[in-house]
């Protein structure tokens, strides 16, 4: 890999370029923060070869949200499944929005 692959990645939103000690500071959060949203299955760091964890700027964005959310006062476990229950109907939402397209069109052309 060349310096240029590695710098064009760091546009990549899903390339786990942050250690959990940057991410934490980028949070304003602890590694213990990061770990409990894992645990809570609301993201999966990447793992490099020596085991530690990686973020993307996609999974810093996640937390954040959480982080958010436990800032009001919810508990963690319950801020990770809201986020991901936001993030399932947000998904369902655009799936319907594409069925009811499709049937607009098969409508219109039949």
């Amino acid at each position: 890999m060349t310096a240029d692959d590695s710098f064009g990645r760091l546009d990549d939103d899903d390339y786990p370029a942050f250690t959990m000690g940057r991410a934490a500071e980028l949070l304003g959060t602890t590694p213990g923060f990061l770990r409990a949203i894992g645990e809570a299955r609301l993201i999966t760091p990447l793992r490099s070869d020596g085991g530690h964890r990686r973020y993307s700027r996609y999974q810093l964005r996640i937390a954040a949200r959480a982080r958010e959310l436990v800032d009001q006062g919810t508990p963690i476990e319950a801020a990770c499944r809201i986020i991901i229950l936001e993030d399932q109907l947000e998904e369902a939402q655009r799936l319907n929005a594409e069925y009811r397209r499709a049937a607009s069109q098969a409508g219109e052309g039949g």
